[in-house]
């Protein structure tokens, strides 16, 4: 039962988690994902009875602190609201040539880097899954634009329903390959080091892709995009005090011993 209720659960986050890209920008969405980790931290903390320190708490604190930023810093507006404008910036040679780079990129890790090094680094894992997510991210709010279209009853969106078929088929393909070496990393590496360098790693690729899909920082100020790299890096800062450092036994009360014996 508890596990179907966990699996439910998830499932719900994910729909939401499509939701958003569709009404949100994609700078905004993505690294506000990282509020799971917190939330779960102090949920298990309560409820499973797990251990949460006085590092865990700062990361919690840093988490939302940073997503309070972003939030007030990201941009209010979508630049791509047609299939016709979708279509144009995903022919764009900016793009296209980024996604030529990042497939030699997984060709190089998965048929000749993984099989030797990927139980050694953890970082090749982490790299395979991360690049996918070029795909992933703007898949999802790419079908989110065009599933309207493809799923109207005129003939003349025929073009949209291909489009949409295409776009769920990378996107399909991306998720199956990430959750086979999300896997593989979790057998061989330690989690939480995992979930925390995953997060900052996966992110910033991520955010370089629809970047430069769909050029959200076109709108978005020097003082803006200064607070918004600040947000991420406070955010980034958290996940890892959060993660890295949750079988550390640190309290307030030992940190103000060890502040009175160094004085």
């Amino acid at each position: 039962m508890i596990w179907w209720a966990g699996t439910l659960t998830m499932a719900l986050g994910q729909i939401g988690n499509f939701l958003a890209y569709t009404a949100a920008p994609a700078v905004l969405v993505t690294p506000l994902g990282a509020l799971g980790i917190p939330f779960g931290s102090v949920l298990a903390s309560y409820l499973l009875k797990e251990n949460l320190n006085f590092l865990g708490k700062l990361g919690c604190l840093l988490s939302c602190v940073g997503s309070v930023v972003l939030i007030i810093h990201a941009p209010k507006s979508e630049t791509i609201t047609s299939q016709a404008e979708l279509e144009e910036k995903l022919t764009n040679p900016v793009f296209l040539s980024y996604l030529c780079m990042v497939l030699l990129l997984l060709i190089l890790l998965i048929f000749w880097v993984a099989p030797v090094h990927g139980n050694k680094n953890i970082m090749v894992y982490i790299g395979i899954c991360s690049l996918l997510g070029s795909f992933t991210v703007p898949c999802t709010k790419a079908i989110g634009l065009v599933a309207q279209d493809a799923f109207a009853s005129s003939p003349s969106n025929s073009r949209a329903t291909y489009l949409c078929l295409t776009l769920l088929a990378v996107l399909g393909s991306s998720i199956l390959i990430q959750f086979r070496y999300i896997n593989k990393a979790l057998e061989t590496f330690d989690s939480c080091v995992f979930s925390a360098v995953y997060y900052v790693t996966f992110t910033t690729l991520v955010l370089l892709a629809t970047a430069i899909l769909f050029q959200e920082w076109t709108k978005v100020g020097a003082v803006d995009f200064l607070a918004m790299a600040c947000g991420f890096t406070t955010i980034s800062a958290g996940v890892v005090l959060i993660q890295l450092f949750k079988e550390f036994k640190v309290s307030v009360r030992e940190l103000n011993k060890m502040m009175e014996k160094t004085e």
